[in-house]
């Protein structure tokens, strides 16, 4: 009987960002709200109006630095309560990702989940607010940041590196070797030039409506490239 090698037992996993490429949001969604919540009508509408402008910087940032932008961004959550927030996660997914999320990542993940694959979520968007759907998703896997909490409220800062380009791909790896999931037969998606290294981490990359760099990459490497919609 021929014995059975490291990489024969090797499994076959899907990385999904999810910004994007799951639910037309981003981290600024998610934020707005929370701070939102805790505002009166009149307030929230003021604040609203201040914060877009802001967002224009936001959006240049993304632009030049992802990971950046994210150690930037998450510090607007200095002094809010932290359990108070744990507790409208679920509001949060229901309200703002649900409607937002597209019909056809459902199905993709779920023809990944009935080949076998194991379904893992890479994103820099913070634990706790992908948890409803990663439940919803049926994975326990996911890849994601936590915000450091102090004497009950968030300090704005995470605990571990933003969770974005070569960071992806670094913990792809460690979760590869944790797993025993053999990477070059593994597939990724995402939808921004950001997500490269992450999907040129693995075997088979999809770009999911990508960006104007994402798409000329994908064309040139002949990956599959999804048009997906909001229902």
């Amino acid at each position: 009987m021929t014995e059975k090698t490291s990489s024969d037992s090797a499994r076959s996993a899907v990385f999904f960002d999810v910004d994007g490429t799951i639910a037309k949001t981003t981290i600024v969604h998610y934020y707005a709200y929370f701070r939102e919540k805790r505002m009166s009508t009149i307030f929230a509408t003021c604040w609203r109006a201040a914060f877009l402008v802001k967002c224009i910087y936001y959006l240049v940032m993304d632009k030049i630095d992802r990971g950046r932008l994210n150690e930037i961004f998450y510090r607007s959550y200095a002094g809010l309560n932290a359990a108070e927030v744990y507790a409208q996660a679920d509001a949060c997914h229901r309200d703002v990702m649900l409607p937002k999320v597209f019909p056809e990542a459902i199905a993709c993940i779920k023809n990944h989940h009935e080949a076998g694959r194991m379904v893992v979520l890479v994103t820099g968007s913070i634990d706790f607010i992908i948890a409803p759907l990663a439940k919803e998703l049926s994975t326990t896997h996911v890849l994601a940041p936590a915000l450091l909490v102090r004497d009950g409220r968030f300090t704005g800062e995470l605990d571990s590196l933003p969770v974005s380009g070569e960071e992806k791909v670094r913990l792809m790896k460690k979760f590869a070797a944790d797993y025993h999931v053999d990477l070059a037969a593994s597939h990724a998606y995402g939808d921004s030039i950001a997500d490269l290294p992450m999907l040129q981490a693995v075997g088979h990359s999809h770009a999911v409506n990508p960006d104007r760099d994402l798409l000329r990459t994908a064309t040139q490497g002949n990956w599959p490239v999804h048009r997906w919609a909001v229902a």
